[in-house]
Order: C-alpha cells, then structure tokens, then sequence
C-alpha cells in the first residue's frame, strides 16, 4: 500500500479520487479512506485540505455506490426472515423524513463502517439520490477533519499497527462482526413491539 500511495500521489487530487474509488467499492479489506487521505497530505503538504476532502468524498460515494449495486446482485440468496428483516427496516427508514439519507450522513460523517451501510442498502434495494448526497456531505465533513488531525492520530496509529496489514483485518474484522450482528436481529419485531430479538441467519443454518 505505501508504494501504491508513492505512486499515485505523484498524480495529486486525481490520484486520491482512483483510490478513494476503488477501496470504497470493495467490502473488506482496504484501508479507511481518511488514513489514505491524511498520508497523501503528509506526501504532499502543498494540497489544498478542503478540496482533497471533497475529492476524497467523491470518489468514495462513486465506490460505496457501485459497492450498493453489487450488493444487490445478491439479494436472491438472502433467506426469507432475513428479507423480511430488510424490508422492515426499509419501510422504516421510509416512513421518516429522509430517513435513508440521514442514516448515510450519520456513517459518512463518523467511524461508523460504511461499507456495511452500503451493503445493507444494496441488499434491501435501497434507492434515492439522497442516500449519497447525505454520504458525501458527511465524508466531506469527517475527511476534512481527520486530514487536518492526520498529522497527530496517524503517526501513533502506524506505530500501533507497523505491520499495516494488522490494522486493515482488525477493522475489517470489527465491520464483519457488525454484519452479522446486523443480520441476527429480528427488526420486525424491534420496530413493531420495540423489542429486542435475535435469529440465526441464514449463512449459519445447515
């Protein structure tokens, strides 16, 4: 990754919105978009920080867009409860004043793992411009954040994970366990009678 980051920084704001791109439209195991971001500052100090956010943030919503459409393909081998959990939540989410755009705000704007906002929308077949107008403005605003910060939280981050593969799986794996915990619940049943159950999905069925 840092020769990969060598390279296209020599292509400036173009070569952050190639990779910014293409992370965000694979589920796991890229890097978060403000670490490439703040090291792309820290390469070149001369980048305008407001303009490397925004183009930061459009290239990660054309990625979590076509990560949303490739989701989606996989609709068909979601099992019957789980369908009808998504489509709750769905209908839910409808029912408020953009609801979906604001959720995606809320993960744009904060550590929250995108990827699983996005994969959960591809699955539930989510549409509206909204969800990524409300993503981008929240990217914008938290990578504009964090690549100011980038030069005092990513220094220790890389001491903490030298070995950077370490620190892509340990995220990786915190969203995985979102996934599946995401999936366990019964939202029928949260939003109908504001109870919390689980169920098994159906990838751990036999």
């Amino acid at each position: 990754m840092a020769d990969l980051l060598d390279m296209l920084a020599e292509y400036s704001y173009l070569g952050a919105f190639l990779l910014l791109a293409a992370i965000n439209a694979a589920p796991v195991l890229m890097p978060p978009g403000w670490v490439v971001l703040a090291s792309f500052h820290l390469l070149d100090p001369t980048l305008d920080i407001l303009l490397l956010a925004v183009v930061g943030a459009t290239g990660s919503t054309i990625g979590r867009f076509a990560l949303k459409r490739m989701s989606g393909l996989f609709r068909r081998f979601v099992g019957g409860e789980q369908a009808a959990n998504l489509d709750t939540i769905d209908g839910y989410l409808k029912k408020r004043r953009h609801g979906h755009a604001l959720a995606a705000f809320l993960f744009g704007a904060t550590p929250l793992p995108s990827n699983f906002l996005f994969i959960t929308y591809g699955l539930m077949r989510a549409r509206g411009l909204g969800i990524y107008a409300g993503f981008w403005a929240g990217r914008t605003i938290s990578y504009a954040v964090t690549i100011y910060a980038g030069g005092l939280v990513l220094a220790p981050l890389i001491e903490l994970f030298e070995d950077r593969l370490v620190g892509i799986l340990v995220v990786d794996a915190a969203s995985i366990g979102m996934i599946l915990l995401f999936a366990s619940i019964n939202w029928g049943v949260l939003v109908t009678r504001r109870r919390l159950e689980f169920t098994r999905p159906r990838l751990w069925r036999r």
